[in-house]
Order: C-alpha cells, then sequence, then structure tokens
C-alpha cells in the first residue's frame, strides 16, 4: 500500500445512451479518506465507479492517482486499486478455501484461516460457494477486503444481502484501511454509522 495516495477527478462527464450521467464532475479524494456516492437507482453511481477502475471511459475529464495521469494509461492504476461490483464475484462451484486461494494463491494458510475467522466462515470452509446463503457467499467476495494489499478501494453496494453482523465487520475493516492510509469510493444507501465518510451527491 502506497504511504501517501490521492485520487483527483476533474471536469468528468459520463454519458449512457443519450442521457448525460454527470458533467463537470470535480473531486479530490485523501489517503484516509471514506467518499460515498449517492444517488437514485439509474444515476450512475455504478457508472462513476466503473469509470474510475477504467472499465468504461468518459466522454471528457481526467483522473489522477498520485499525479498520473490514469485516464491515459489504465495500467497506472490497476495494480493499486480493487473495484468490486454487485456481483459476488466467487466461484460457486468451489469450495470457500478454494476461492480464497484462487484470489490470492501465495496468502500463507494462516492468513486465510485468519480471514475466514474474522468474517465468522470457519464452519464453512469445505463448503461449496453454491451451497451458502446468499449473505455468506457475498462474505465470501468481501474476503479479497482482508486480503488486499491495494490502496484505492472501489465498492459498488458493498453491504448488500448482509446481516447486521456482516455490515459490522465491513465497516470495521473500511475502517482499518482509511487508518492506515487507504483511500475508499463506494456507493451505498447504507448509513455509515461508525465510518466518517464524505456524501458526493449525482442528481
Amino acid at each position: 500500500m502506497q504511504s501517501s495516495a490521492s485520487l483527483t477527478i476533474s471536469d468528468l462527464w459520463i454519458e449512457r445512451g443519450e442521457r448525460d450521467l454527470c458533467k463537470g464532475l470535480s473531486l479530490s479524494i485523501q489517503s484516509g479518506e471514506v467518499v460515498r456516492i449517492l444517488g437514485e437507482n439509474g444515476a450512475g453511481k455504478s457508472s462513476l465507479l466503473k469509470v474510475i477502475a477504467g472499465i468504461l471511459s468518459p466522454l471528457e475529464g481526467q483522473i489522477l492517482y498520485s499525479g498520473e495521469d490514469v485516464t491515459l494509461d489504465r495500467s497506472l492504476l490497476q495494480h493499486d486499486a480493487i473495484y468490486l461490483g454487485h456481483s459476488a464475484g466467487v466461484k460457486s462451484l468451489l469450495t470457500v478455501a478454494e476461492n480464497l486461494h484462487w484470489y490470492c494463491p501465495d496468502a500463507p494458510s494462516s492468513v486465510l484461516y485468519s480471514v475466514l475467522t474474522q468474517l465468522d466462515l470457519v464452519d464453512q470452509v469445505d463448503v461449496l460457494v453454491k451451497a451458502l446463503s446468499v449473505g455468506q457467499a457475498r462474505r465470501v467476495a468481501l474476503a479479497r477486503l482482508w486480503l488486499s494489499k491495494k490502496t484505492l478501494w472501489l465498492l459498488d453496494e458493498p453491504f448488500v444481502s448482509l446481516d447486521a453482523r456482516g455490515v459490522a465487520l465491513l465497516e470495521g475493516r473500511i475502517q482499518q484501511h482509511v487508518l492506515s492510509g487507504g483511500l475508499v469510493v463506494l456507493s451505498t444507501h447504507q448509513e455509515l454509522l461508525s465510518i466518517a465518510s464524505r456524501d458526493v451527491a449525482l442528481l
């Protein structure tokens, strides 16, 4: 993780179909910050996160990550950012342990066990993901945030399908990440009870 990082968005214009989702959006985020993107369904929250992640391209605007123009070279950002979308992004025919090994093959077993313990998944370690509840499968997907060493987290509705315990676990992990110098941009309708966040509304 970078000791100090920043994300600067300048005059961003995103269009879907013939409708402007945002135009002239400017935003600056520093290490240790959480920014929550707000807006009604269809307002462009997911599109904005995908543009930052390099999955979609804007019509106009510039995105700088730690001073580097990532709108010109997405690889500058991708090695230091993790994007989690709506879908779980896990392999249903693998077990919980196999999914974590697949995502992070070099992680020691002790680290994987610690993550499973923190996420209350130890009893499901050898269970196929397809046999888990929706909430448990979501925790398997979110385990990437416990294993990730990347600085910038782009999270699209990360609290979906989580119960109160899962919400508290994820809030705690986000808090830990920003306290160690990370940056988080997320979209959610969830009120963040334990995280100091700055809200940006897409109208």
